[in-house]
């Protein structure tokens, strides 16, 4: 900094202004700015951040960035964060609960402005000196929540597949204990079914539980090897591509059916993953 001020003529305390973004004369902002260039000065903005108790940077939270949603989630916060000349600090927990802790206490230790945090971790401990805006998952009335609407979401998919000509639908879903804004899904879906009086059946595991709990299920609602349902909705990519790719090995009838069954996929799981998903959520 000292080579800059002797270099554009000003005093120390001028160029800590102008890199900091305070005001001063038009004149020796430029003269500053030139120097800063010819010199090819580099701001360490965490150094800046210790004095100024701001990094300018947010921890960005997520289980994973092989579920589609995430990446893509990730892909747009980061972009955004951007254009308001913010970095971002990706933060990838694997559903670890104590790496996600660590996590959220790295912030704490003013390594980072604020947290974006998409959380399934029930224990999750947010210090109160700690900004954070959660997606999906209510904290508390003084923590943001941003999430999409989860119960419109869920009647749209009913009224899609009954436009399409669908009669008895299926609901699956990887469920959670926690107070989740997807939850709302699942209301929705019943809502617009019972509204139609469209029969519907439900079925919902808890997180960690095998997959094949929803084969078990699909296979008791398959009769003369068709299944009962003509339009199942999926509220996860993983979940629809694991269901056609499952429907393959039935008997041939049952496999029919499924391939002309309607299929609506909203949202993602935390905990499940698929190598090469055949949709992408809205």
């Amino acid at each position: 900094m000292k080579d800059v001020a002797r270099e554009a003529g000003v005093a120390i305390g001028t160029v800590s202004k102008v890199v900091n973004g305070l005001p001063v004369g038009k004149e020796y902002r430029v003269r500053v700015e030139k120097a800063i260039k010819k010199l090819d000065y580099q701001v360490n903005r965490y150094a800046q951040g210790l004095r100024n108790d701001r990094t300018r940077t947010i921890q960005v939270i997520v289980p994973n960035l092989t579920t589609p949603f995430f990446a893509e989630l990730v892909n747009c916060i980061v972009k955004e964060l951007a254009q308001r000349d913010y970095r971002t600090m990706l933060c990838m927990t694997d559903g670890d609960p104590g790496l996600e802790q660590a996590h959220v206490l790295t912030a704490k230790r003013h390594m980072a402005d604020g947290i974006i945090c998409l959380s399934y971790n029930p224990a999750l401990q947010v210090p109160e000196n700690v900004p954070l805006v959660s997606i999906d998952r209510y904290f508390g009335a003084k923590i943001p929540c941003v999430s999409s609407d989860n119960y419109g979401g869920g009647r749209l998919a009913a009224e899609k597949l009954m436009e399409n000509g669908c009669g008895h639908l299926a609901f699956l879903r990887v469920g959670t204990s926690l107070a989740s804004e997807t939850n709302k899904r699942k209301d929705g879906f019943v809502s617009a079914c019972e509204e139609r009086g469209v029969p519907c059946a439900l079925k919902i595991i808890d997180d960690g539980t095998p997959y094949s709990e929803f084969e078990v299920f699909l296979q008791a609602h398959t009769h003369g090897g068709k299944l009962d349902f003509d339009g199942i909705f999926c509220v996860t990519d993983a979940l629809a591509y694991w269901t056609r790719n499952t429907s393959r090995g039935w008997g041939s009838g049952c496999r029919r059916m499924c391939r002309s069954s309607a299929m609506t996929v909203c949202g993602v799981s935390a905990q499940r993953t698929c190598p090469a998903p055949p949709s992408s959520s809205p």
